[in-house]
């Protein structure tokens, strides 16, 4: 029975790239629990693991070793429909903002919700316009992203990955090329949507500002937990 608490489980996760001679295990027996709700920061070393992982909590890369359940739905074996309905389910934020050069900003956004299968044109119009305006872009609307700057950019990209409401972001270095405002409004609405929808977050960063608000932080070191710190206390 599904633990409705409980957003994502790990159970002696493995993975490993290559084959024969060149095989090379990335991550070694990854064993995590993430409550529903909760803003989960991970850290460590570039090449440690953490991009990995969170690939394969988001169904975008094949489970080969052990369990990942996301949602109540265990993914080793997964089909591709399957993978495809629980990524309709998810938010996803990268470091390269991917944004369409020929879409406006709310066009961008829009697409977010396209993929998901929402298609009533104005409440679509009205939910993109409504996160651009929380990411402070509500005077940039129909900006093509050449007109935007870096930070910018990549605030259309985080809209685009919040306007469906997902149940779970996972984000890699999302406020990188952001300045602190920028960052902690952006970071701050992550645990707004957390608290009043039960988002549940994921994110990757080397940003040591994050850190302070983050409810959990996980510490990869050579594709091992070695830290989990609970910071609600």
């Amino acid at each position: 029975m599904e633990d409705v608490d409980i957003s994502i489980q790990t159970s002696a996760l493995n993975h490993y790239f290559g084959t024969g001679e060149a095989r090379k295990q990335a991550l070694f027996d990854i064993d995590l629990q993430i409550e529903r709700g909760s803003f989960i920061v991970m850290v460590g070393p570039s090449g440690s693991g953490k991009t990995t992982l969170l690939t394969l909590l988001g169904c975008l890369r094949e489970i080969q070793e052990g369990s990942v359940t996301l949602l109540g739905q265990e993914l080793r074996n997964a089909t591709a429909a399957q993978n495809v309905r629980m990524r309709r389910r998810l938010g996803f934020i990268f470091q390269a903002h991917n944004l369409h050069q020929s879409l406006t900003a709310q066009q961008n956004v829009l697409m977010g919700l396209q993929v998901k299968g929402h298609l009533n044109q104005a409440l679509s119009d009205k939910a993109a316009a409504h996160v651009l305006s929380l990411l402070g872009l509500a005077e940039r609307l129909d900006y093509l992203p050449a007109n935007l700057s870096g930070g910018q950019k990549q605030r259309v990209a985080i809209g685009r990955a919040l306007v469906g409401n997902p149940d779970v972001v996972l984000a890699d270095e999302p406020t990188a090329a952001l300045d602190w405002e920028t960052a902690a409004k952006v970071v701050d609405l992550l645990k707004q949507l957390g608290q009043a929808r039960g988002t549940t977050t994921m994110m990757v960063t080397h940003d040591n500002r994050i850190l302070d608000r983050a409810d959990r932080i996980l510490t990869l070191e050579d594709g091992r937990l070695v830290g989990d710190e609970d910071r609600r206390s």
